[in-house]
Formats: structure tokens, C-alpha cells, sequence
């Protein structure tokens, strides 16, 4: 019988007897080679580079995200690059200002073949201001201005081509009339600030001088740069805040549009997680399709701001304008966008993925959340304030610590404001976690409140951080306007406008005054002619020592404009009390009987060698001075025609104080034509009885230019967030109407659901808004002053901005609603 077959042990194999099994043990395998391990950096990139795939495609749903999520980073970055324009266009801007600026100051330089004899001929048409300087050449090599290839002759002129086209307009009609020149030539673009300047150079001949009240002479153009020179700290502190008034809500609504189609796409990652992707990995997947929408945003929004560029660059708003090429975004600005846009849509993918949990099944995120911790969003805002207090009273003072102030400034305003955006989602889940019943749209609002109430924070974040900004700016804004606002005390109840003519003698001041009264518009012409005496009896040699006061004709109104005369008529002479005169009492000599002499030299000081003389009346009359309609007083002597004949006068200058007639609209640009007709330099001074400094005017403006942009992105840009959370529940609408939910009810609902953080996040606003406001004002020295009516119209602008949006939300709204946003595939 044959043995055990096939390995199996005998029955009677080994000692015992029984049956033993052979343990076979298997070769050994050799371990799996594990994969190569990437280093960290290559490792984010692989997977960045994975989701910015998938963002191209990942079908129609991936791009229609990626398209929202770059036209919102578009727009902001639009606004960016022409935030990160600013400096060069001001640098611009500078270089020609200085380039075209001729200074008569410091020692005038006597007239030769290299030197042109220059004034001042500016003027006003209605709301326009135009820059004009009359010239005439001192011999054969004169210099000539930036922009224009050689002076112009007399009779001619050089204009911009803005003035080029006004003038050829008929808006400019009444302009015409007042620049009586040639046009010979346009100036070019290196002799304008901008190119919307009016601006002129018209030549004259050397005769017409002698009816110029001021001129000077020049041998170079151009003159020290001087954008350096110190602005007061209010000023600057307006300047800081406006900037971070104006961007923060631009950087947050970028850091917003990146988190675009939220909810879809974390469902779509779960699928990552099915075939094996760990946590870590998903979510640098998903920040690279967030990353490839906001790489994709800045080359939209470079695009519009190419676009817009050449369409502002020609264009002007408030006296401000920039050519094209001045718009140019400044290199580490530029590059600073390039880099911070893209690394904060990762950043924040991130973040916003903590919350989440992505399992191979499915998204859990309508899940119970955990609550929002309230400590470190109370630490933003304290901090701020924290930076902002030390300033208190003492921002700018000294020329120590200014940048570091400006700094401290900046960053406590910026801490301050990113702390109400940071409270914002906490207190709308404080507040919607206790609505319970009332009707259905609002169950259906504050259900999805309850939800996901980060998404509609989110959705108004940037016009509370706005709103509070633009609180605390018009409370500064308002300090600032008071501090650069003086009391010119000028009278225009008394009269409107005011002219200085310089005339050869007593019948050219009279004729004057004749065509001014004969002037369209004008209902009343109060003229006197006025010039410099001396003492006849002074001992002194140099005519500089020799004392001096003023002679005045003009008939009894006049009189009683610029003296406290209670009785005059025609020769009577008065003499302004010694105590009130300008001249020293030591060398005071206008008094009733005295001699003066009314000769004067060729430089006008007096001539003690030849002499003039007229006899003060012994009559005359001692009388208190008044403050004329331009606030200034006179002194000297006051006589009436009948008095002294103003033909005797050597050096006269007329002043006309004109009353205008209401009822005719041009009037004053009538009287600025007759005043062209007197004299080649002349413009017609416009009584006010405020003024404000140059520099908070050209802030004023810049900043009212950053608000009007800033509003209007955040308008588009709420209108772009809403659509794309409409687009992502398009779904759970078409569901709720298959239902049979009403439309109307829906449309209520989603109105709800924006008033509700709308309205909590405009308390917030108001509430940092005055405490920022308070700092500031503290920070300049002030005390607390709330501007309620400003306060009202910014909370009525952010309202009436949701308004809005939730308004042309409606239409897309409507459509989403259809029965085919159940389909799928």
C-alpha cells in the first residue's frame, strides 16, 4: 500500500501516534517601497496646481463660480491699482506745476535780451477756473513757457486745448469776448498740470504794462519743488483716515469674493476624500481654485483698469485732472496687489475650511456649529483704540515721531474698523439664534440666519466698515473744514465784486467807472481813485525814510463806504484820525492845514527833490475809518471832487465796488468782460465772506472722488455677492416653488434676510463710527462735535445702497424660480 500522498501525515507517523501538521512558513516579502516624500513646498504647489485644474474643469457650475469669484476681485483690484496710482500722479502733476511756475519773488533780475516781463491775468468763468499770465518780451533771447515753442507775440496767444475748446463752443461765448487775442498755437501737454486745465498765454506790448497793477520780470521758468513742505497734522490725520476709509472696504470685499460658491464646491471636495485625499490635501485643493478666480480676477481687474484709465485720464471732476500716463500704478505697489490678492483668497479658503469637515460621504456643515468666541473679536477694536488714545492731543506735534504717528494712526483706525467687521458675524447669530414665530418669509429668512449667518455678515461687512468709516471721516471732515475755514471780512451784502484798475490820470479812472456802469448786470458803480502823498516838510534824503499816506477821490457814497461821515457834500475834504492811521505817530503829518506833496518817482517812492504840493483845508474834517466792503480800512486823507480835481493825482489807481443787478444771470461774467476792456491784467475780485485753504480744498476733493468710486463698488459688489448666493440656492428655491411656496413669499424672504444684518450691521457701524470719531477728534484737539445730519445722510447711503441691490436682485431672483433649476446631470 503506498504512503500518505500529497504531504499529508500517516496515522501512525511520530510517537504518539497521532497526527502532527508541518508548519510551512513563506519566504519572506520584501516591504513595499514607500513613495518618495516631496518637500512641503512642492507638495502645496502639486496641489494648488490640482485645483486650479479643476476650477477650468470641473464643468459649467466651476466656472460660473471661478467667472463670480474674478469680477469680484476684479473690481477691487480696479480700485486698487488706481489707489496704488496716487503717487504718481501727484508726482506728475507736481513736476509740471513746478515746470510752468514763474515767481516774481527774490531779487527781480533787470531787463536784458534774456529776460520777459510777466503778470498775472487769471480768471473765473462760472464755475471754471482759468489760469492765464500776459507777457512781453525785454529783448531778443526771452524764455519762453513749458509747452510752447516760442512767446507770443502781441495781439496773440497760446491756449490748452481744453480753453481751445470752450472758446470754440458756444458755452464760451461771453468768454470770447474777455480774451480779445489771436490763437496762434495749443500748448502742449509738458506745460499743463492736466489735461483739462484751462490755461493761456497771451502777449502784449509794453505800453499796456502801464495799466498792469502788478508785473515782474523773469529770465528762467520754473521753480523749487515744493511737495515736500509740511501739511498741518489735521490734515495729514484727514489725509490717513480717508485712505483707510477708502480701501478697507475694497481689501474685505476681495477677502469675500474669494469664498464665492462656498457650499458647492465643499461638496464637491468630498469626492476628493472618496478617492483617497486626506484632509490637508483637500483643502489646498480647494484654495487653488480659489486661487485661480483671484488670478484670474487681477488680470480682469488690470484689464478695467486699463479700460477706465484712458476713459479718466482725459476727463476732470472738481477742478482735477490727470493724463493718461500719470495713471500709472507705482512698482511695489503693483507689486504688493500682484502678491497679496492671490495669498489672501488661499488664506482664506483655508480659514473658511476649519469649519468644515469634509468626509468621503458628504460635507458636514448643517451640523450644529460651535458658537463664535467673542474675545478676540472685542481684542481687534480694543486694540485700536489702544494705538489711538496716546495720540490724543498730541498727533503731529513736533516734527519728532511724525511718521511713526502716522503709522500708529493708520493701524489703530484699520485694527478699529476690522474689529466691527470681525464683531459683525457674532452679534448676527447673537440675535437671529432668538427669532422664533411669524410669518413664513420670515421663518424662512431667520431659518437660514440661524444656518449660515457668516454668509450674510459676510455679504454686508464691507458697507458697515464704510459706514462707520464715513461717520468717523465726516465728524474729522468737519473739524478740518472749521480749522481751514477763515472770515475773509469781506461784505458781499455791500457789494458783490470789487475792481483795481491802474489808469494814467483822473479821466481814464472816470471812464472806467462809466463803462462799468453802462455794463449789462451791473445796478450800482461806487468808484474812488486813490494815491500815494508824502510829507512835504520831511528833512530826509532817502525817499524810502520819507513818510507816506494815501489820498482818496471820490464823491460822498463812496466816501461813507471806507469812513463814519455823517454830513457830506461836494468839497468837502476829511482827514482820517491820527490814532487810526497806518503811519507812526512820530512821523504822522496828514492833519487839517498841512502841506503834502503829491510827486512821486518813476519806482513810485516819493520824489524829495521834486515837488508837488497841495494844502490839507484847514476845514477839514477829522472822521473814524470803516471797514470797506473787502474788509480793509483806509488812512490818509478823503477828499470829494469838488475838492481836488483828480486829474492832479500822478500815480492814480481806481477801485470800483459794484453792486450787481440780481435778476440778470451773467452779471459778473458781463463786468469780467468790461474789465478786459480796461485793462489787459485786470479780473474782477468776487466777495466772500469765508475762505478756505488750497490744500483741505484738493483733499476735500480727492477724497469726495476715492467715496464716489469706493460706493460704487461696494454697490457692485454687493450686487455680484447676492447674485452668487442666489446662483448657489438656485436649487432650494426651484424645490420651495415646486411646492407650491409662493413667489412673493420667497421675495419677502430673501428682503428679510438682507435687512437683518443690513440693519445690526449699521448700529455697529454707528456705534465704531463715533468712537473712532471721538479719538480722532480728541487726537486734533477737539472736543466731541456729532454731526447728526452727516451721520443721518451716511446711514441713509448705506441703507439705500442695500436697498437697492435687493431690488435689482429681484429680476435673477424671478428666474431662478423655475421649475429647470430642479434639472441635474
Amino acid at each position: 500500500m503506498s504512503g500518505p500522498k500529497d504531504g499529508h501525515p500517516s496515522p501512525g507517523d511520530g510517537a504518539t501516534g497521532r497526527a502532527t501538521l508541518t508548519a510551512v512558513r513563506p519566504s519572506p516579502r520584501p516591504p513595499a517601497p514607500e513613495p518618495p516624500r516631496r518637500p512641503g513646498v512642492a507638495r502645496w504647489a502639486a496641489d494648488l496646481a490640482m485645483g486650479a485644474r479643476f476650477a477650468v474643469n470641473g464643468g459649467r457650475e466651476s466656472w460660473a463660480r471661478t467667472i463670480m469669484t474674478a469680477v469680484g476681485v476684479g473690481l477691487g483690484v480696479t480700485l486698487l491699482l488706481f489707489a496704488a496710482s496716487v503717487p504718481s500722479m501727484d508726482s506728475g502733476r507736481n513736476e509740471r506745476t513746478n515746470a510752468i511756475a514763474a515767481f516774481g519773488f527774490g531779487e527781480e533780475p533787470k531787463p536784458g535780451p534774456g529776460t520777459i516781463r510777466l503778470a498775472q491775468a487769471n480768471t473765473d468763468y462760472g464755475d471754471k477756473d482759468i489760469q492765464g499770465m500776459v507777457m512781453a518780451p525785454d529783448g531778443d533771447r526771452p524764455p519762453h513757457p513749458p509747452g510752447i515753442s516760442g512767446v507770443p507775440a502781441a495781439g496773440e496767444m497760446w491756449v490748452s486745448p481744453a480753453l481751445k475748446t470752450l472758446l470754440a463752443s458756444d458755452e464760451g461765448k461771453l468768454l470770447r469776448e474777455r480774451l480779445p487775442y489771436r490763437t496762434v498755437g495749443v500748448i502742449g501737454d509738458s506745460g499743463l498740470s492736466g489735461p483739462a486745465e484751462l490755461r493761456y498765454y497771451a502777449g502784449i506790448t509794453q505800453k499796456q504794462f502801464d495799466h498792469v497793477i502788478s508785473d515782474y520780470r523773469i529770465d528762467r521758468w520754473g521753480a523749487q519743488d515744493t511737495s515736500g513742505d509740511d501739511l498741518d497734522p489735521a490734515l495729514v490725520l484727514l489725509v490717513v483716515v480717508g485712505c483707510v476709509v477708502l480701501l478697507l472696504p475694497v481689501l474685505i470685499f476681495i477677502a469675500t469674493a474669494a469664498r464665492f460658491g462656498g457650499e458647492r464646491r465643499d461638496r464637491r471636495l468630498a469626492a476628493l476624500r472618496l478617492v483617497g485625499a486626506d484632509t490637508h490635501m483637500t483643502r489646498r485643493i480647494a484654495a487653488g481654485e480659489s486661487l485661480f478666480g483671484s488670478v484670474l480676477g487681477l488680470a480682469v481687474g488690470a484689464a478695467l483698469f486699463l479700460l477706465l484709465r484712458e476713459a479718466v485720464g482725459g476727463g476732470s471732476m472738481m477742478n482735477l485732472s490727470f493724463f493718461t500716463s500719470d495713471i500709472t500704478p507705482t512698482l511695489p505697489l503693483a507689486l504688493a496687489i500682484a502678491v497679496t490678492v492671490p495669498a489672501s483668497a488661499v488664506v482664506v479658503t483655508l480659514i473658511a475650511l476649519r469649519a468644515v469637515t469634509i468626509e468621503p460621504l458628504g460635507v458636514v456643515r448643517n451640523a450644529t456649529p460651535k458658537r463664535r468666541r467673542l474675545w478676540w473679536r472685542l481684542l481687534l477694536p480694543v486694540l485700536g483704540i489702544g494705538l489711538l488714545l496716546p495720540l490724543a492731543g498730541g498727533f503731529g506735534a513736533g516734527s519728532s515721531g511724525g511718521d511713526l504717528q502716522t503709522y500708529q494712526a493708520a493701524a489703530g483706525a484699520v485694527l478699529l474698523l476690522i474689529g466691527l467687521t470681525a464683531l459683525l458675524p457674532w452679534l448676527v447669530e447673537a440675535v437671529v439664534e432668538r427669532f422664533g414665530k411669524g410669518p413664513v418669509p420670515w421663518q424662512l429668512a431667520t431659518r437660514r440666519l440661524q444656518l449660515s449667518s457668516g454668509t450674510a455678515a459676510r455679504a454686508v461687512s464691507g458697507i458697515t466698515v464704510a459706514v462707520a468709516g464715513a461717520i468717523a471721516l465726516q465728524m474729522l471732515f468737519a473739524s478740518v473744514e472749521a480749522q481751514n475755514t477763515e472770515e475773509t471780512g469781506q461784505d458781499p451784502n455791500r457789494a458783490q465784486l470789487i475792481l483795481n484798475a491802474k489808469v494814467d490820470n483822473g479821466a481814464q479812472a472816470n471812464d472806467a467807472f462809466a463803462r462799468l456802469r453802462a455794463t449789462k448786470g451791473v445796478g450800482s458803480v461806487l468808484g474812488i481813485t486813490l494815491d500815494t502823498v508824502s510829507d512835504a516838510r520831511s528833512k530826509k534824503k532817502d525817499p524810502a525814510d520819507i513818510p507816506t499816506d494815501s489820498l482818496t477821490v471820490a464823491d460822498c457814497p463812496a466816501l461813507r463806504e471806507v469812513a463814519r461821515i455823517t454830513s457830506c457834500r461836494d468839497g468837502d475834504v476829511f482827514v482820517i484820525n491820527g490814532s487810526d492811521s497806518y503811519v507812526a505817530p512820530e512821523d504822522a503829518f496828514v492833519k487839517p492845514g498841512a502841506q503834502i506833496n503829491l510827486s512821486v518817482r518813476d519806482d513810485g517812492l516819493p520824489s524829495p527833490d521834486k515837488k508837488k504840493l497841495w494844502t490839507v483845508p484847514g476845514s477839514a474834517t477829522k472822521v473814524r475809518p470803516r471797514e470797506d466792503p473787502t474788509g480793509a480800512t483806509s488812512s490818509g486823507i478823503l477828499a470829494t471832487p469838488g475838492a481836488f480835481d483828480i486829474a492832479d493825482l500822478p500815480d492814480p489807481q481806481a477801485q470800483a465796488m459794484i453792486r450787481l443787478d440780481p435778476k440778470v444771470p451773467d452779471a459778473t461774467e458781463y463786468v469780467r468782460n468790461a474789465s478786459a476792456s480796461i485793462g489787459p491784467a485786470l479780473d474782477v475780485i468776487q466777495l466772500s465772506g469765508t475762505s478756505q485753504s488750497s490744500e483741505f480744498q484738493t483733499i476735500r476733493n480727492v477724497l469726495f472722488i476715492g467715496a464716489t468710486a469706493t460706493l460704487l463698488l461696494i454697490g457692485a459688489s454687493m450686487i455680484v455677492t447676492t447674485l452668487e448666493q442666489l446662483r448657489d440656492r438656485k436649487r432650494l428655491l426651484s424645490v420651495l416653488v415646486a411646492f407650491g411656496t409662493r413667489r412673493t413669499t420667497l421675495s419677502w424672504s430673501i428682503l428679510w434676510q438682507t435687512a437683518v444684518p443690513v440693519v445690526l450691521g449699521l448700529a455697529l457701524s454707528i456705534a465704531g463710527g463715533l468712537a473712532l470719531g471721538t479719538l480722532l477728534l480728541k487726537m486734533v484737539g477737539e472736543g466731541l462735535a456729532v454731526d447728526w445730519a452727516g451721520l443721518a445722510m451716511m446711514t441713509g447711503i448705506g441703507a439705500g445702497v442695500i436697498v437697492l441691490v435687493t431690488l435689482a436682485s429681484l429680476p435673477p431672483l424671478w428666474r431662478m424660480m423655475r421649475p429647470e433649476g430642479l434639472r441635474t446631470e
